[in-house]
């Protein structure tokens, strides 16, 4: 600027004289700045220096502005490190922010923000778009563009359509109110590494960021297969924003609304094709425990409740009481454990060992596939249906165990019709070899509670104890019950064609405390009759082998052994021990799937008791 400054003075001035004293006081200057050391080159790159040119350009650097900012107490040379000297030759780089916010930088560059290596592509925001170049506030600063208040307005810079959906919307109504309650943009999609709304991450995370402020909401979502199956991973289960919209959700009293009655069906039908107006009863956000919401709910989630509670109460302390009293035994060499033998009595044929390995591979898989889903907000819920391939393909295995199910339970029918109507057995429906209760069990029940407190003899059981009689029917009533609210499940759109979408919430939770009520039953008390028993530990093969061996069988069913005794017909019964092979296979298969219900019960109480 001073040689600039001289050299007009030059031309203006006429005399001889002062023309030589201007050329020597410029010839001065020149020499100075190119002998003069670095650290004196160093005092001209102060702001002073930099602004007698930024400050007159056009766009410029507005002084007071810029001193009043954040970053008034920096150098220019501070974030434009490549300017080295002046006037420098080429326009500077972008102003290098990881100098001093290394760790934000970072997180913007892994969004979708992020500015590209080829800065010449036409996307990517810069840091200065937003928070402008020169003049940065702090975000508390009402007049900051990354204040609350500010967001939207700064945002809508690039995406003014979403801004116009949003000031329409309820979020955006009450953010022009200026309630605090009014969310903006990075309430959602945050400041610094903004995530793709199509992204795996984002999607999955969503209900919780909705949750954050919705928590009434966020609870009720959770109940239903869209929440079960976002919490474990399912990326197409349904979100807040499927149903909602992103950016213009309205109230349902609106029109216009996603979820105005008059256009759920619409909403509904983005993923459930073919459905008709009764479907869109079901409710997304159903409260079991809110009588005035759905009495019928209310009343068949509390029924399922007093249902766990009956049963567990009954055989928890019926458990205890059982395991205390052999302990008992044992130790005063009252009961005995039975060695192989070589005598057994044939108890169960193919056919009843066939169904059985049906149940037990059927029951697990259904566990395995299942649970998850009802404890899906548990740490281990995700890695146990990883091990099926998660949701996307673990819900295909829920339904093929089903249909094996079903299998096992026609095959049972069919041969109970058979044995009934052709073997022309069981014609005395409350004979000794009934399934059907009699008499008899309430006495047996009686007489082994009066063993358990030491105040009597153990009963003389027959071919089928009370328990085990209780498990059949247990399961006879668990399976209509889960099979239909499974297959509403399965099939929504098909049963809402006849009946109201609300039934699918009350098979929801039919379908579930139904399925928890079993899993705990069959994986504590079943395991505690058949297997875990002192006199049994850690297996009874039984089940498996169709043969028991006679010395045990003379203990554990009296009253059976005695009639046979006593009609003639225990040798019809009598065999020989099973193959290595069988028995093999038994072992095998009986540890593994113990194994399997072992580690699910421990889940399910890890979870009850979370």
């Amino acid at each position: 600027m001073m040689l600039i400054t001289l050299s007009c003075k030059v031309r203006s001035d006429k005399g001889p004289g002062m023309k030589k004293r201007i050329h020597l006081i410029v010839l001065v200057i020149i020499s100075f700045f190119l002998l003069s050391p670095g650290w004196l080159l160093a005092e001209d790159l102060s702001n002073d220096t930099c602004l007698s040119c930024h400050a007159g350009m056009k766009p410029g650097v507005n002084r007071k502005e810029f001193d009043a900012s954040v970053h008034g107490v920096l150098q220019c040379v501070d974030c434009h490190p490549d300017v080295t000297s002046i006037p420098h030759a080429t326009t500077p780089l972008r102003a290098k922010c990881d100098t001093c916010h290394e760790d934000i930088v970072k997180l913007h560059a892994s969004g979708l923000h992020r500015v590209p290596k080829d800065e010449a592509a036409t996307f990517g925001t810069a840091c200065y778009e937003c928070h402008t170049k020169h003049n940065i506030r702090s975000k508390n600063d009402p007049a900051s563009p990354t204040n609350r208040a500010n967001i939207p307005h700064t945002c809508k810079t690039c995406h003014l359509g979403v801004y116009k959906n949003f000031i329409r919307s309820s979020h955006g109504q009450l953010w022009l109110k200026g309630d605090d309650r009014g969310p903006v943009c990075i309430t959602c999609h945050k400041a610094h590494g903004i995530e793709a709304v199509t992204s795996g991450k984002f999607r999955l995370h969503l209900p919780t960021e909705c949750g954050n402020c919705h928590d009434d909401k966020i609870l009720s979502y959770k109940d239903t297969f869209h929440g079960q199956a976002t919490s474990i991973g399912f990326l197409v289960a349904a979100k807040c924003s499927d149903c909602h919209t992103a950016h213009l959700n309205l109230p349902s009293t609106d029109v216009s609304s996603t979820i105005h009655p008059q256009n759920l069906q619409e909403t509904c039908g983005k993923c459930h094709e073919r459905i008709d107006q009764n479907f869109t009863e079901f409710d997304p956000h159903p409260d079991p425990h809110n009588k005035e919401d759905s009495a019928l709910l209310y009343y068949i989630s509390t029924f399922m409740f007093w249902l766990l509670a009956a049963v567990f109460s009954f055989f928890g302390l019926h458990t205890i009481l059982w395991f205390q009293r052999i302990v008992v035994a044992m130790l005063r060499k009252e009961l005995k454990r039975h060695g192989d033998g070589k005598t057994y009595v044939l108890r169960f044929h193919n056919e009843q060992i066939f169904t059985h390995l049906l149940i037990v591979v059927s029951f697990l898989g259904l566990a395995a596939t299942g649970i998850p889903l009802k404890y899906h907000t548990e740490p281990w819920a995700g890695f146990v249906s990883s091990l099926t391939g998660g949701v996307e393909v673990s819900r295909y295995f829920h339904r093929f165990f089903a249909l094996v199910t079903g299998v096992y339970v026609f095959y049972h029918i069919g041969w109970v019709v058979r044995e009934f109507f052709v073997q022309q057995r069981y014609r005395n429906l409350f004979s000794e070899e009934s399934m059907l209760p009699r008499w008899k069990d309430a006495v047996d029940l009686f007489q082994n509670l009066k063993w358990f407190f030491y105040l009597g003899e153990r009963p003389k059981i027959g071919r089928w104890a009370y328990w085990e009689k209780f498990d059949y029917f247990a399961i006879f009533w668990g399976i209509p019950v889960i099979g239909i609210s499974g297959l509403m499940l399965w099939f929504p759109e098909f049963f809402t064609k006849w009946l109201p979408g609300s039934v699918l919430n009350l098979a929801m939770v039919v379908h579930s405390e139904e399925a928890l009520l079993a899993a705990g039953f069959i994986f504590t008390f079943h395991f505690f009759h058949n297997h875990m028993r002192p006199e049994n530990f850690p297996l009874d093969p039984v089940i498996f082998t169709g043969r028991i061996p006679l010395e045990r069988f003379k203990e554990e069913r009296t009253e059976e052994y005695e009639k046979l005794v006593r009609e003639g017909k225990l040798e019809a019964v009598l065999t020989g021990p099973p193959t290595p092979a069988r028995m093999a296979f038994a072992r095998g298969f009986g540890f593994a799937a113990l194994s399997i219900g072992l580690i699910l019960i421990i889940f399910i109480f890890i979870a009850f008791f979370s």
